[in-house]
C-alpha cells in the first residue's frame, strides 16, 4: 500500500532540486503524488475501507495546497512539476 524506502529514495534523487534535498516543494509532491497513485489502487480493491479515503483526501488536499504555492511563485517551475508528473492542470 505505502511506497518502498527505495522508490522514495529514487523520487527524491529525481525530483531534488539539489542533493540531499527532501524539502522542496517539487520532492513533495512527487511523493505525495506516489502515495496518492499507491492508495487509489488500493481503494479499487477495498471499497469500504473509508479511514484509508479520508487519508487519500487529506494528501489531495495537501497536493493541491503544495501545487498552488508553487504555480504563485514559480510558475514555471509548476509548468515543469505538472508534466513530469503527468497531472491534470
Amino acid at each position: 500500500m505505502a511506497i518502498t524506502a527505495t522508490h522514495k529514495a529514487e523520487l527524491v534523487k529525481e525530483f531534488a532540486r539539489t542533493p540531499g534535498d527532501t524539502g522542496s516543494p517539487e520532492v513533495q509532491i512527487a511523493l505525495l503524488t506516489a502515495e496518492i497513485k499507491s492508495l487509489t489502487e488500493h481503494l479499487k480493491v477495498h471499497k469500504k475501507d473509508f479511514t484509508s479515503r479520508r487519508g487519500l483526501l487529506l494528501m489531495v488536499g495537501a497536493r493541491s495546497k503544495l501545487l498552488k504555492f508553487l504555480r504563485n511563485r514559480t510558475p514555471d517551475r509548476y509548468q515543469v512539476i505538472v508534466q513530469r508528473l503527468g497531472l491534470r492542470r
